[in-house]
């Protein structure tokens, strides 16, 4: 084969090994330990990745006390042909911390610090706050990368990207205590539930438009889906996640008509999407009819998939659980992690599990644009949630199938390169070939870095395994240096496999279809809550404010996630300001007091 002569520039992430003052060169070693040897230039320059809301650390004067052996670095750079390979001279670093070992991200306010400025920004481009009211009128599906609205006559609000914001705006209250969040979540939920929520009287349930269109003062309620794989339906996924914002506020509030809501939500799971012969959730239901084998739901009759069977919980089901300790909440979710590792392992064909399926679980490889293709992310996120189960209801298989999980996925979908992990992967090996083929690009996903990281944070904090520790902070590193945007605010999309952000189509937008305000929120606050308190062994605290009869039986459950038994607990208790001695520290709970206003709680939790 004839060698490359051609330069090109890319990034690689490791670990230094040493450093030449006299030739200006050192050594970087990959996470899968291979090494190259990178020279500086007079124009390297480099920089201490730095949080939303944070000015510019430069690192440029520093490099030489920086480049030490063990510092996490990443480097991007040009490699040169020469006779003997290329030389790789590099352009810019990024250092995750200051010192071999420290990660800014694991900094105690670190991710405090950017929910709060995510949210912000989401304030600001919605609605224009704080100059002007939080009105969801003036919701807009698509935001530009820069935050500014796509500004039509016509226009589409989404119920599920709404959904994603109201659980931002709470995530963000929950851990900032700050009001102006508070009233966006409200104000988004009872938004949701006077335009997007249709009751059927007839069958005595809810289920939740796609969203509404409209068109100057005329709204038209879009009951089915208006994209092309769900088209003419009723997608579960669309009412899972109709009910994330709405639960995870209703955790602060205890509003008992959101509760309610979410059980005849439940209820239409249960009565028209749950399969009783083969068990399981079907992924459409014909909106006429309710019926999941409908000939005309065409490529979506009588199938199942991880999003109709998986993402109960992580979107809604654990929260619900959280907030009420109901048995039946309890149950689904066991039920529903019991399926999915009943049917989704694979791997006597594939190191992905199988995602799509017919009714009686053989697997699907025809259905649109999946075929027999896997999702990163969604391995990912099985492992995390089995993890976040195990702490519930301890099972071997769902311990043993996590790791296996945890110890597959980084050869075969994450950058070991250059940091951070890929998209969607074929999920057979071609004929001869070593690496399963991406399929369409190989960027990487905000929402995929997620999964990643909130699965090696939690088998970390739960097994105490090293790797997964360096899988988790290698992880956050690409992501804090990487994708948050220090111009506009808010995450990126995409970047490219170089970790330089990608701003082509949709995949520029800050609100769309795919992306509002759920994944980066969540993000912060789980990885707060695994780092403090399962990692670092450091309190955070958490604010409420129920309404007066919220919570029917005057309990506030404040376990911030599933976490392993008597790992944490309640250290202290203010309301409104003044300290409260109410609680019990080990289960987890506050009893409100009987009282016709709001009261503000904030909770301090603490590692056992």
């Amino acid at each position: 084969m004839e060698r490359m002569s051609f330069l090109f520039s890319d990034a690689i992430a490791g670990y230094v090994t040493h450093l030449n003052r006299s030739e200006q060169s050192f050594g970087i070693k990959t996470s899968d330990g291979r090494e190259y040897k990178a020279y500086l230039t007079p124009t390297t320059w480099g920089r201490i990745t730095q949080n939303l809301g944070e000015s510019y650390i430069d690192a440029t004067q520093r490099l030489a006390e920086l480049l030490s052996a063990g510092q996490h670095v990443f480097a991007y750079g040009i490699f040169y042909p020469q006779s003997d390979g290329y030389k790789f001279e590099v352009k810019s670093l990024v250092f995750p911390g200051d010192a071999p070992g420290q990660y800014r991200h694991e900094e105690p306010d670190w991710w405090i610090q950017q929910v709060r400025s995510i949210a912000d920004s989401y304030l600001y481009w919605q609605f224009g706050y704080p100059q002007n009211e939080i009105d969801y009128q003036d919701y807009r599906t698509f935001l530009r990368a820069t935050g500014v609205k796509k500004r039509d006559d016509d226009y589409l609000q989404e119920t599920d990207t709404i959904s994603r914001l109201v659980y931002g705006f709470a995530s963000a209250y929950l851990m900032t205590g700050e009001d102006r969040f508070l009233e966006g979540a409200e104000k988004g939920t009872e938004y949701l539930r006077e335009h997007m929520r249709f009751y059927d009287p007839d069958e005595n349930l809810i289920y939740w438009y796609h969203g509404i269109k409209v068109t100057g003062n005329r709204e038209q309620k879009l009951l089915t889906s208006e994209f092309g794989d769900d088209y003419d339906a009723i997608p579960a996924y669309e009412q899972i996640y109709a009910l994330a914002g709405p639960i995870q506020t209703y955790r602060i509030t205890g509003d008992p008509r959101i509760l309610q809501d979410a059980d005849m939500t439940i209820d239409l799971f249960d009565r028209f999407f749950l399969d009783p012969k083969f068990g399981g959730y079907f992924s459409h239901i014909d909106p006429i009819t309710l019926d999941p084998r409908a000939v005309s739901l065409g490529h979506n009759q009588a199938r199942k998939n991880w999003n109709s069977v998986g993402d109960h919980a992580p979107a809604y089901l654990i929260n619900l659980w959280l907030a009420t300790g109901k048995q039946k909440y309890a149950d689904m979710l066991e039920y529903t992690f019991d399926t999915i590792e009943k049917y989704f392992p694979d791997y006597d064909n594939s190191p992905f599990v199988q995602e799509k399926f017919y009714a009686d679980w053989s697997h699907d490889h025809t259905w649109g644009w999946q075929q027999n293709r896997g999702v990163i992310g969604h391995n990912l996120k099985i492992a995390w949630n089995l993890m976040r189960m195990q702490s519930f209801k301890p099972k071997k298989e769902y311990l043993s199938w996590a790791e296996k999980i945890a110890y597959i996925m980084p050869a075969v979908g994450s950058d070991t390169q250059r940091g951070g992990w890929y998209d969607v992967v074929e999920r057979l090996l071609e004929e001869g070939a070593e690496q399963h083929r991406l399929v369409w690009h190989d960027r990487k996903a905000w929402w995929q870095q997620e999964q990643a990281i909130l699965a090696y944070l939690i088998l970390h904090g739960i097994t105490q395994n090293p790797d997964y520790l360096r899988h988790a902070r290698e992880a956050a590193a690409f992501y804090n240096a990487h994708f948050l945007d220090h111009d506009d605010g808010g995450i990126f999309f995409n970047t490219l496999a170089s970790g330089v952000p990608f701003l082509m189509g949709t995949e520029r937008f800050k609100g769309s279809h795919s992306m509002s305000a759920y994944h980066s929120t969540e993000l912060c606050y789980l990885a707060a809550v695994y780092t403090n308190l399962l990692i670092a062994k450091q309190p955070m605290n958490l604010y409420f404010c129920p309404l007066p009869g919220g919570f029917g039986d005057r309990i506030l459950r404040v376990s911030p996630d599933i976490l392993p038994p008597g790992s944490i607990k309640i250290t202290t208790c203010e309301i409104d300001g003044e300290p409260y001695f109410n609680f019990d520290a080990h289960t987890l709970t506050v009893k409100l007091p009987d009282t016709h206003t709001r009261v503000k709680i904030k909770v301090q939790i603490s590692p056992q």
